[in-house]
């Protein structure tokens, strides 16, 4: 099951995130651990950002890919106060030494900040152009800052499971219209979803754990790429077995029931 961005790059439709990866220097080899078993799995979607860790992340994504790293496909992050020319310019190639590479294969704005859309987006392409990045996106963006972006974005990274159904009415048609895949960040709340009982039984039922059923459930439309953060090897792997799950009717139903969607737009939220 995979999924396409806009360039042509194809890459599985589950990743593996990294928010809070590097936070605890204790846990450092297990987190690396965890990358690397993710990318033996198949799960070739890195995601990170400067802001994690102040940096850390990266370099601990960097320690896992370092001497793969055509396994990986690499997402990192500026941050709004960083998105003018010469602050792009900074933070991508101190994320690229950082990681170890000459390379992203997608480069986003982490949230709109006060920065205009125009100089950010005239950077990227410029820094898309130098090489520096394969392709640029956003994350956090609503249809109205998508309407004033100049140029297509290669994805809008959001915040989306079953109980943050809101960009189900709005944004993700619009990304589907334009063809521009979406990438859910938090896609199990923070694991905050996998006491549910709902959830626990439907998972049970199917013979995966409620983790697998969520993640089959967030990429169910083909057009949507979770990146779950994996903190143990086990998880990784784990994570990387719901690309083969199918959810039947019937329990998209049940959640469908369980987890309604908004009654109507209501504004992105973020975490």
């Amino acid at each position: 099951m995979s999924i396409r961005f806009p360039n042509g790059a194809e890459v599985p439709r589950i990743g593996i995130g990294t928010w809070r990866i590097g936070d605890d220097p204790a846990r450092r080899e297990e987190e690396i651990a965890a990358i690397r078993a993710g990318l033996d799995a198949g799960l070739r979607v890195v995601d990170t950002a400067e802001m994690y860790g102040s940096g850390h992340s990266e370099q601990a994504v960097g320690e896992a890919i370092r001497g793969r790293r055509d396994d990986a496909f690499l997402v990192s992050k500026v941050l709004p106060h960083h998105a003018d020319a010469a602050g792009i310019r900074r933070a991508v190639h101190d994320s690229l030494s950082r990681l170890g590479t000459d390379r992203l294969d997608l480069y986003l704005l982490h949230w709109r900040g006060s920065v205009p859309l125009e100089e950010t987006v005239a950077e990227f392409e410029e820094r898309r152009r130098a090489g520096d990045i394969l392709a640029w996106g956003v994350s956090n963006l609503d249809p109205d800052d998508l309407a004033e972006l100049p140029g297509e974005p290669s994805t809008d990274q959001i915040l989306y499971n079953p109980a943050r159904r809101g960009p189900e009415l709005d944004l993700l048609p619009l990304l589907r219209e334009r063809g521009i895949p979406a990438m859910a960040y938090s896609p199990l709340e923070q694991a905050r979803v996998l006491g549910d009982p709902v959830l626990g039984e439907l998972a049970a039922a199917l013979g995966v754990t409620v983790a697998q059923l969520v993640l089959a459930w967030v990429v169910r439309s083909g057009d949507v790429l979770a990146i779950p953060k994996a903190a143990t090897a086990a998880h990784a792997r784990e994570n990387a077995a719901a690309l083969h799950i199918v959810l039947p009717a019937e329990v998209l139903a049940t959640i469908d029931e369980h987890f309604r969607v908004p009654a109507g737009p209501v504004p992105l939220e973020m975490l």
